[in-house]
């Protein structure tokens, strides 16, 4: 770690100040260059203890940039996570103020509801699938707190990982005869097709993120618990949000689901 204690807090502090007034810093990476992972990850871990001392819980955990397309949008080359916080886990149809984000955009995910908990290392596919309750559709919102998203690895997992929402479909799906890689999806904006994928770019099988995501928070202690949701990472570029939007995520097997931005 390149950065202090201090620093790290102000960080944290300057990340829910932004989210809270919905005005973006500046570039944390160039304010400061000695950054790194670890930095980053003590200043999200900082942000979620902040949050869960105001009253939230964890009830999931986020998996971002797994795909190909998206690496290559933020100039990345490795996935991150963040935990998902109360406050983010919203019902489909739900609808959210476009003033009380900055820069939001939609992604189409597999989401992952758990019946067992998943503790790192060793997870394989097979174990992830085998602790899934079911999957359902989901519609991740990402968002950074970090001005015209000039972000690199660590700003964005500073930033819980670019995380802003998460809106959960009612459908639920075994996984049992279903091969997650196959499993399409439209993306609909006001009803015009803005983006379409497939299961498989994420990290060739959607549980492979769920499994990336186990086997690197084990070893720090963390499990991901029955009950949570997991959402493994988008299967398409992300899609820019305009006030008055609806968004609509069709999964072939899965079902839909929906959020309107006012």
């Amino acid at each position: 770690m390149a950065l202090d204690q201090a620093t790290i807090h102000a960080i944290a502090q300057q990340l829910l100040d932004a989210e809270r007034t919905a005005t973006p810093i500046g570039q944390l990476s160039a304010e400061h260059p000695g950054m790194d992972p670890a930095d980053a990850y003590a200043i999200q871990q900082g942000v979620v203890a902040a949050r869960i001392a105001a009253g939230e819980r964890i009830v999931g955990w986020k998996v971002g940039l797994t795909s190909k397309v998206m690496q290559q949008m933020l100039g990345v080359s490795q996935p991150d996570y963040s935990a998902v916080l109360s406050h983010q886990l919203l019902e489909d149809g739900a609808s959210i103020p476009r003033a009380a984000l900055i820069a939001p955009r939609v992604e189409a995910e597999i989401g992952f509801l758990l019946r067992a908990p998943l503790k790192g290392p060793g997870v394989t596919v097979q174990d992830v699938l085998d602790a899934t309750a079911a999957v359902t559709p989901c519609i991740e919102v990402i968002d950074s707190r970090i001005r015209d998203w000039k972000i690199g690895l660590v700003d964005t997992v500073a930033d819980l990982a670019s995380c802003a929402r998460v809106i959960v479909g009612r459908s639920r799906v075994s996984v049992d005869g279903l091969d997650l890689r196959l499993i399409g999806v439209i993306v609909e904006q006001n009803g015009e097709v803005a983006s379409t994928g497939a299961g498989a770019a994420v990290l060739g099988h959607p549980a492979a993120g769920v499994a990336w995501a186990a086997n690197t928070l084990g070893p720090m202690g963390v499990t991901l618990e029955a009950g949570q949701v997991v959402i493994p990472g988008a299967v398409h570029g992300a899609v820019p949000v305009n006030a008055g939007d609806t968004f609509t995520a069709t999964f072939d097997r899965l079902g839909a689901v929906s959020v309107r931005f006012t």
